[in-house]
């Protein structure tokens, strides 16, 4: 294979993310024309990594920010290849062993490969500092876009739905949370969110009728 043919390959299969609809978002319905792809997350999440960064960046000033955008630039690189598999799938024990198996045949074919490599590994890991700010990004972006799709999602048509099933999700629902809120709040209770995430996450799920409005 060419190098030029190795670039041309290797976008097209990339290109597949901008087509691939979030699992979750499928699951539960969201009824509006243009549903977020897994392109648009990886988009999405770098913008708020920035966006933390230099929103808190006193808090922040060790952190390798540049490593930070490019782990989130690479992290759903799997997904070309096994599709998005959700916390709630019974697919989710094997994603990682399968998630790491394509993207080391991905990456091998570059010189580089092996670098790349270990950074998305670091991603999993969650032990250093970089790792642990994108994952919090990563969980972040979803819980504002589910905030985003509250006025989407029809809570009383779920039947096929297996997330609405899962017991915390019933838990949260039953107290009356609206849709947007109940995913704010499970992320709440299950992510390590530092105060600031955390903070933000808050004042998210305390407007969240009134999220797509803001415009500051």
């Amino acid at each position: 294979m060419t190098r030029e043919e190795k670039v041309i390959s290797s976008y097209v299969l990339m290109n597949k993310l901008k087509d691939v609809v979030r699992t979750g978002w499928k699951n539960w319905n969201v009824d509006r024309e243009r549903v977020e792809s897994i392109a648009e997350h990886v988009y999405g999440v770098q913008q708020l990594a920035l966006i933390m960064y230099l929103t808190y960046k006193e808090e922040y000033k060790d952190l390798d920010l540049n490593k930070v955008i490019l782990m989130l630039a690479i992290h759903e690189t799997e997904e070309a290849f096994i599709g998005d598999i959700t916390m709630f799938q019974k697919e989710k024990e094997t994603k990682a062993e399968r998630g790491h198996k394509a993207i080391h045949s991905f990456f091998s074919r570059f010189i580089d490969g092996e670098k790349i490599e270990q950074i998305i590994l670091e991603f999993d890991a969650r032990e250093t500092n970089e790792a642990k700010f994108a994952y919090q990004c990563d969980k972040l972006e979803c819980d504002l876009q589910a905030a985003l799709y509250n006025d989407n999602v029809d809570l009383n048509n779920q039947d096929n739905n297996p997330t609405s099933k899962n017991s915390k999700v019933k838990e949260l629902l039953d107290q009356g949370m609206s849709f947007g809120e109940m995913w704010i709040q499970f992320g709440q209770d299950l992510y390590p969110y530092d105060n600031n995430f955390r903070n933000v996450s808050k004042y998210a799920k305390k407007h969240v009728n009134t999220l797509k409005s803001i415009n500051k």
